[in-house]
């Protein structure tokens, strides 16, 4: 099924004020519109390792929802495509635009409408980040619990590829904190889903459809989303283990010990040795015991009151000692929080180191085991390497895959998902498809829903023009 026709606007439309250019300038003003050599490299790329950076015939960065909808009905009525873009720090290219369309940037809609401390939700436009929002509810003694690690990166962004992070195990990825939203159709209409209410049975859920799904049915204009109270009293444990198969055998055991930590990630011995040496972290691990650490587990911990976060601390402890620990340390705030910036920024660290891809494969959470050595087999077998951490309380395994031969990578990464989808899991579990996971999304999911996918896309997106490169767009070009 081909959804809708793309018409390329021709070299003379987009430089004179009679074309799509000189329409696109009358919705948003001359100021909000680039074309030709104002288009900077920002707008090319997301920070996707394995998508090549493109340059759209426009940008326009429109300033409420109102224009973000007179321009997608120009869009829609030209035929031209459209990719939403927040920050650009996406890691599946799902914001890389296409040579004959536009970029809708959400630079100019980043204010926060509202703090509500009664209901305890966030009312945001697209643009605002999760610096700033932090930085607002922190005011307030709330937080947003999302922590997908780079602070820079914008709600919108987050809301299209349902973003998780490191403290998904204990408060959920961001589907779990989206309640409400405003979204702008294809064909310009604007819509709001959900609300301030805490539960919805009433019709479809629109909302949690639109969450996750990369740009492709609507654009988000605004987002209510679900606060909590900010605890005071947090700590972090780090447990070296002699291998990573112990790492990954004990996850299971401490979630179900009760003790509800807030973060529960495995970094390997080579991520852990490289993310040290870029932070310049020293953690007071004796030569002895780094020497023979394989693999570690880092476990932090809050809560509102201090005597009874060092109990957990005790717990905690012991059972990492009864499940193989090395040794486990307690470490001080600075260094906790330098270790958990180190872990957040672990990408750019094996982006400087050379990887070509950054695979972010959820499975269950007892199936870690397994995926890790089936993975860590596969690669062998291809000529590649991989060495990574994850957020294993939660089952999603983050690999820096190492492999310049193209043919040789392809075959890695089709063998790699296909394991994890047999053992119950699935391509991505937080980056999204974009257009550097398609391929292998459209080969290995299930036809018929794959079939269904593209139905629904067809209700929201008539034309096609809403991010038409992904997801469900093949590398051939078919829908």
């Amino acid at each position: 099924m081909v959804i809708g026709s793309i018409i390329t606007p021709s070299t003379e439309d987009r430089m004179t004020g009679d074309g799509l250019a000189g329409r696109l300038a009358a919705l948003v003003g001359e100021a909000n519109l680039l074309i030709g050599e104002a288009i900077s490299d920002d707008y090319r790329h997301d920070e996707a390792l394995g998508v090549a950076p493109v340059t759209p015939a426009y940008v326009v960065k429109p300033g409420t929802a109102q224009e973000v909808a007179s321009v997608l009905k120009l869009a829609n009525d030209s035929r031209v495509p459209v990719t939403a873009r927040g920050s650009g720090s996406g890691l599946s290219g799902g914001a890389v635009p296409r040579a004959d369309g536009v970029v809708v940037s959400f630079e100019r809609m980043a204010s926060i409408a509202e703090i509500d401390t009664v209901n305890h939700t966030a009312t945001v436009q697209p643009g605002v980040t999760l610096a700033q929002l932090d930085e607002a509810t922190a005011k307030v003694g709330l937080a947003y619990q999302v922590h997908p690690g780079e602070l820079s990166g914008s709600l919108g962004g987050n809301v299209n590829t349902n973003a998780g992070g490191m403290s998904a195990i204990r408060y959920g990825v961001t589907r779990q904190h989206v309640l409400g939203l405003e979204v702008v159709l294809a064909t310009g209409e604007i819509l709001r889903t959900g609300g301030k209410v805490s539960k919805v049975s009433s019709g479809y859920d629109l909302t949690q459809l639109i969450v996750g799904s990369e740009g492709t049915l609507a654009l988000v204009t605004e987002a209510v989303l679900r606060l909590a109270p900010r605890l005071e009293h947090q700590t972090t444990l780090l447990a070296p283990f002699s291998t990573l198969d112990e790492v990954t055998r004990a996850v299971p055991k401490i979630v179900a010990s009760g003790i509800g930590p807030t973060i529960l990630e495995y970094i390997d011995m080579l991520t852990m040795a490289a993310i040290s040496h870029n932070a310049n972290l020293s953690l007071g691990i004796p030569d002895s015991v780094r020497d023979t650490a394989q693999a570690y587990l880092v476990v932090s911990l809050e809560n509102r009151d201090a005597d009874r976060l060092e109990t957990d601390i005790e717990t905690a402890g012991e059972q990492l000692g009864e499940l193989g620990a090395i040794d486990v340390y307690v470490l001080p705030g600075p260094a906790a929080r330098k270790l958990i910036e180190a872990r957040e920024k672990a990408f750019w660290t094996a982006k400087a180191a050379g990887a070509d891809c950054i695979i972010d494969t959820v499975v269950p959470r007892g199936a870690i085991p397994d995926f890790v050595a089936q993975a860590s087999k596969i690669a062998t077998e291809h000529g590649s390497y991989v060495i990574g951490c994850g957020h294993a309380g939660d089952g999603n395994v983050h690999f820096a895959l190492f492999q310049k031969d193209p043919e040789a990578r392809d075959q890695t990464l089709k063998a790699m998902f296909a394991a994890g989808m047999a053992l119950g899991g699935m391509i991505s579990g937080e980056h999204g498809i974009g257009q550097e996971k398609k391929k292998y999304f459209l080969e290995l999911e299930d036809p018929t829903k794959i079939a269904l996918m593209r139905r629904i896309k067809s209700a929201f997106d008539p034309n096609g023009i809403l991010n038409p490169d992904i997801l469900l767009v093949s590398p051939e070009g078919n829908a």
